[in-house]
């Protein structure tokens, strides 16, 4: 396992402007002054046109309900998160990689908005490129072959709004998911884990703010054990909500973890839980990797992540 003496110069500049940056704009309860935050955050513009290995990737901002401020990035290949820098970054590669028409989902932030607006945003943005489909997306695309995603807090997301998709109450017209990609997924839960522990000083995250981040985003009076955060093993998780997750029909999921991740333990209970349920779940990890390592593109396992996410994709979108 990698120290933090061990990563590219460059890497640990980076994290170090990190760690000053937060001290500017995170308040003592965790909470964000997002004034401070906007003079910080670099945003990448659109519409715009970049070059990723030779492939022109189009940028487009797609609204879908202006009083909340919910709209997606569609990030297409013309040769075939959602504004922030490094998302961009992210998806752009992605979508040349595979290639795909990704679409990055601006819902609303914890803690001004808490459980389940995130749940909520990411549903009704699946529900209305269903109905708009092509109107908003290539002509090309192929809504029979979906993957639902998410990087960390995303990675949570993607599970709950899985479920929902899933549930008999809720049809698309066009929309079928057949895989979901968790990069280093957000689960946790009252106990402490061994990797919690061990990982105290982690880059990125650590214990006092998974804490505080969780504080801010579930339901008042409810502690880590509730569903959204403990999937699997939480106090709130009743015998008929375990039994419905395993009747669900579900897609085949990969699960990112990294060896320098304080959330790993949570992570890989996550992935032990599928199984337990039946379902199948392709768990790969890299040892040298933070939380959030896919941010820093100078970093080896970047590169690791774009080629395992598409060939998972590439897998099971051919098998179909």
């Amino acid at each position: 396992m990698a120290s933090n003496s061990d990563l590219p110069l460059i890497t640990k500049f980076k994290l170090h402007v990190l760690r000053l940056s937060r001290r500017v704009y995170t308040r003592s309860d965790g909470t964000i002054n997002r004034r401070l935050f906007s003079l910080i955050d670099i945003k990448a513009s659109a519409p715009a046109t970049k070059l990723i290995d030779k492939t022109a990737i189009s940028t487009t901002d797609i609204p879908i309900d202006p009083s909340r401020n919910l709209w997606f990035r569609l990030f297409t290949p013309t040769t075939y998160g959602p504004d922030t820098k490094s998302f961009d970054d992210l998806c752009s590669h992605l979508a040349t990689k595979v290639p795909a028409v990704i679409a990055s989902v601006n819902y609303r932030l914890t803690p001004e908005h808490k459980y389940p607006t995130q749940y909520d945003d990411s549903f009704d943005a699946l529900k209305f490129i269903d109905a708009q489909n092509y109107a908003v997306l290539p002509a090309n695309t192929d809504l029979s072959r979906c993957f639902i995603g998410g990087d960390s807090a995303g990675g949570n997301i993607a599970h709950h709004v899985t479920i929902r998709a899933f549930q008999k109450t809720n049809h698309f017209e066009k929309i079928k998911i057949i895989g979901i990609l968790s990069v280093q997924p957000f689960f946790g839960g009252e106990e402490r884990t061994e990797s919690e522990v061990r990982l105290a000083s982690a880059p990125v995250i650590d214990v006092k703010m998974t804490d505080l981040l969780w504080r801010n985003f579930l339901p008042e009076g409810s502690d880590r054990n509730h569903p959204a955060a403990n999937v699997f093993g939480g106090t709130e998780l009743s015998a008929e909500d375990a039994a419905a997750l395993e009747n669900l029909e579900f897609p085949n999921v990969l699960v990112i973890v990294g060896g320098n991740d304080p959330l790993q333990d949570w992570q890989r209970r996550y992935v032990n839980g599928l199984k337990n349920c039946g379902k199948q779940v392709e768990l790969i990890e890299y040892s040298n990797a933070f939380h959030g390592f896919y941010s820093f593109q100078e970093l080896p396992e970047f590169a690791l992540l774009i080629e395992d996410v598409t060939n998972f994709i590439r897998k099971l979108a051919h098998s179909e």
